[in-house]
């Protein structure tokens, strides 16, 4: 996919990774349409791509929201990819979340882009080629304590984007599902620093997954999955998941005392 020629609709593009996957498109020439709900963060994005970045909110957790998404989109001479980006996540055990955070969780990282994409094909179907890309986690192949309901929504939008990839087999319309490993954005809650601090977990900042998402996506590639040991643990993880639980349990203290801090969202790929 030639990035000079491509049409985007970017959700959670005032996110940090999503901001950074706007602005790595902008400087390859691609006209982006960054759905969010507040300008304020792309404004100097805007200033310095004003004919390329274009900004529409919505709430993408209403179909009225969608809806309108899909209208400014069909405003635009065509698109040809879709980048599913938004996402939200609230470091915490279970039953310390209330029912409302859990339903968010859901909503915006596994139904809002599920509906949307339903809502997109047939707009992404009229390119020659086009691509949906969906950003997940390493989180969406590794269940780990204090992330459950984040797990279960990234779990659940890799097998979607698995079956949607071969619903699409016979079309021009590919799926790329995007696996970034932590994250360095100025969003994560102090507690989930913490946690990354105190197991040494490498952090990748948002540039660096930006980059990579590119490169995927011009290579018309299926899955991406970032960082090292984080992909021999995914692996590890699917072959002999006894092995992963063993090494994991014994960061459960740990993840129980820093959880019992305060409740804040946070947000990671």
């Amino acid at each position: 996919m030639r990035l000079s020629e491509t049409r985007v609709v970017l959700t959670g593009a005032s996110g940090g990774i999503g901001m950074a996957i706007a602005q790595a498109l902008c400087s390859h020439g691609a006209e982006v349409l960054a759905v969010c709900r507040h300008q304020e963060p792309l404004l100097p994005l805007q200033q310095q791509y004003p004919h390329l970045l274009h900004w529409v909110k919505a709430d993408l957790t209403t179909a009225e929201g969608r809806q309108h998404v899909l209208m400014t989109a069909q405003a635009m001479e065509g698109v040809n990819l879709l980048i599913n980006a938004a996402g939200v996540n609230h470091f915490a055990m279970l039953e310390q979340l209330p029912g409302h955070e859990i339903d968010s969780m859901l909503d915006i990282n596994l139904n809002a882009p599920i509906q949307l994409t339903s809502l997109m094909l047939p707009l992404l179907r009229q390119a020659s080629r086009a691509m949906v890309v969906n950003v997940g986690s390493t989180y969406g192949s590794i269940g780990y304590a204090g992330y459950a309901t984040y797990c279960a929504s990234k779990f659940a939008l890799r097998g979607f984007s698995e079956a949607l990839r071969r619903e699409l087999a016979d079309t021009r319309v590919g799926v790329l599902y995007v696996a970034p490993r932590a994250t360095r954005t100025t969003m994560n809650s102090p507690s989930a620093r913490a946690l990354n601090a105190a197991l040494k977990t490498a952090e990748d900042d948002p540039q660096t997954v930006a980059a990579a998402v590119v490169r995927a996506i011009v290579g018309n590639q299926r899955e991406l999955y970032m960082g090292w040991p984080e992909q021999f643990f995914v692996r590890l993880n699917s072959l002999l998941p006894s092995v992963v639980d063993r090494g994991l349990r014994k960061h459960l203290p740990l993840i129980r005392r820093l959880s019992s801090a305060p409740l804040e969202k946070s947000t990671k790929p």
